[in-house]
């Protein structure tokens, strides 16, 4: 346990160009006491002791804004930055060195049984307010950007972006519709069907004028 705090207080250290010391991190830094009271809350699960391993993550959720199922499996050097609104999924996974910002989702879709959440592997990178939904894997040295959705395998060393979200670099090279994605000019669906509404109605007066 303190083998894997002092590489957590490290990883913060690296990671967050605002923190000063590993003492201020220690004290002050709602991820790192959401990973101390999950791996507490895992050791209960782990144990058949669920009930008090549910009390653990529900307090731990209280005091950081952090919900972390206690049957989760976290890899080393996990950062949370900022935390708030973070919720991992019961048999959702996480590799090692991996960087959740807040808001983020690790869920299911509600369609699955058994396997329901994500596995993310090692130094995956998930932007602030992205969910990852489903029982799929997130390969290594992936990155997932801000708030997209993302509901299919995302091979490794990808970027991906976009609801839903699309694969558009892979190991730094841009994939072949990734000029297509636009996450501003958006399709109207309801704009498109009125129109095609509209163009019904001018047919059927054209043909009632000649008739």
């Amino acid at each position: 346990m303190a083998n894997h705090l002092t590489e957590t207080l490290n990883a913060y250290q690296a990671r967050d160009p605002a923190a000063r010391s590993r003492l201020e991190i220690f004290l002050l830094y709602s991820g790192v006491h959401a990973i101390i009271n999950h791996r507490i809350a895992h050791w209960f699960y782990n144990h058949r002791m669920k009930f008090i391993a549910r009390f653990v993550s529900q307090w731990s959720r209280f005091w950081t804004g952090v919900e972390i199922h206690p049957a989760a499996k976290i890899g080393r050097r996990l950062v949370i930055d900022h935390g708030m609104g973070i919720v991992i999924g019961e048999t959702a996974e996480i590799g090692d060195d991996c960087l959740l910002y807040q808001g983020v989702t690790l869920g299911g879709t509600g369609k699955d049984t058994g396997k329901r959440h994500p596995t993310l592997g090692n130094n995956v990178m998930v932007g602030s307010g992205a969910k990852v939904l489903g029982p799929f894997t997130v390969g290594d040295n992936s990155r997932i950007a801000s708030n997209a959705v993302v509901l299919k395998e995302i091979p490794p060393d990808s970027t991906a972006v976009g609801v839903p979200a699309r694969v558009v670099r892979v190991a730094g090279e841009k994939v072949n519709y990734a000029a297509e994605v636009d996450q501003v000019n958006v399709p109207d669906p309801v704009a498109n069907e009125l129109a095609a509404l509209r163009r019904m109605v001018e047919e059927l007066e054209s043909k009632i004028n000649k008739a």
